[in-house]
């Protein structure tokens, strides 16, 4: 059985065709980091238009590379929600197209368990698969959730940021600092040059839930630290550096950055990182899960891998491939699976939910 994924959530335009859950196909991705790149984030006008420009020759693509005709499918999945609600309409209005054209069923898929999915897609791959009770982080641009996965799929919400995302804070660090959009990529290859204990960070001590996350705090001391002291020049070097070339290497970052401010990346870094596996393990135990999912386009944090790898949990920890890490559609694909398998298929009155919950 073969499921065409579509993917349009936020600046990636994604197709993929996914057989039995667990091979894929193909996978294509067409990103808009050229666009916002200047912006210094997502500009959700100019994400629409760009996703419509890209999602015909994506999707065709990956049926090429598939060898696979509308026609050979057994569904069509699509990402429902969360999102920026026009760059969600886009990809949804496209698959319902197909869906009406060839009488396919259409799937609706939650983005965050597309996250969770990627994880679990490998897994098999792997001939492994995730024990169950399982802990999922899933930590991106966009979201720092923590569900508990139950066999068949049942998640419960446990804990979830008040304010910016994981991955928000490291771009808007980054961002400040002149680093140019997406931060996170940028931040993860300059730390190995800092000392991640020079600057005290406090950790966020949460009332209420203490599974719940908050980096508004730490990234506003981040802030304090940049106006304590005159980086201007510095800031200024590397904008001038990101005009002169879009996507610098890490050893041009590094000729127009201060020791200290490497130290103040290598500080953040560790901070973020203790905040997520602190709650993660946290959550894990209360659940006394099995395994540990960690997921999202953070999932391709080589510190926070490492990270993980040190802790010498009591239990596997499972990251997906950089590939499957991002935004993509085979995550959307393999998550419609159990779906198709039970039948449980979505009509045309399907909508675009910016704000759909998991749990």
């Amino acid at each position: 059985m073969r499921i065409l994924g579509i993917e349009s959530s936020c600046d990636e335009t994604a197709a993929s065709v996914v057989e039995n859950g667990t091979q894929i196909l193909s996978s294509v991705v067409a990103s808009q980091l050229g666009t916002h790149g200047k912006y210094g984030g997502v500009v959700p006008e100019l994400a629409s238009r760009e996703h419509l420009r890209a999602i015909v020759p994506v999707v065709r693509e990956a049926l090429t590379q598939a060898a696979t005709k509308l026609e050979d499918l057994s569904a069509v999945a699509v990402t429902e929600g969360p999102g920026l609600v026009g760059s969600l309409l886009v990809g949804m209005t496209y698959a319902k197209s197909l869906c009406f054209a060839v009488n396919l069923p259409l799937i609706g898929v939650n983005h965050l368990e597309g996250h969770i999915h990627a994880v679990v897609l490998e897994a098999r791959q792997e001939g492994t698969g995730v024990a169950y009770p399982a802990l999922a982080l899933v930590a991106s641009g966009g979201h720092t959730h923590l569900f508990e996965v139950q066999p068949g799929f049942h998640y419960r919400l446990l804990g979830k940021t008040r304010d910016d995302a994981a991955g928000e804070a490291y771009d808007k660090v980054a961002k400040l600092l002149g680093f140019g959009y997406p931060g996170g990529p940028v931040i993860d290859g300059l730390v190995p040059y800092g000392n991640p204990r020079a600057v005290r960070f406090t950790l966020a001590k949460m009332k209420g839930n203490v599974l719940d996350f908050s980096f508004s705090g730490l990234k506003t001391a981040v802030l304090r630290w940049v106006e304590a002291r005159d980086l201007s020049r510095e800031i200024e070097a590397r904008r001038n550096l990101l005009r002169a070339t879009p996507q610098p290497t890490t050893e041009q970052w590094l000729a127009v950055t201060a020791p200290a401010t490497l130290d103040l990346l290598a500080s953040f870094q560790r901070t973020v990182i203790l905040e997520l596996l602190g709650r993660a393990a946290a959550a894990a135990e209360s659940i006394q899960a099995r395994s540990l999912i960690i997921s999202g386009g953070v999932a391709c944090n080589a510190g926070l891998r490492a990270a993980a790898r040190e802790a010498a949990l009591p239990y596997p920890v499972y990251f997906p491939t950089p590939g499957l890490s991002t935004d993509n559609a085979a995550m959307i694909a393999a998550a419609a699976f159990p779906k198709l398998e039970s039948g449980a298929f979505d009509d045309m009155s399907l909508t675009a939910r910016a704000n759909l919950v998991l749990a």
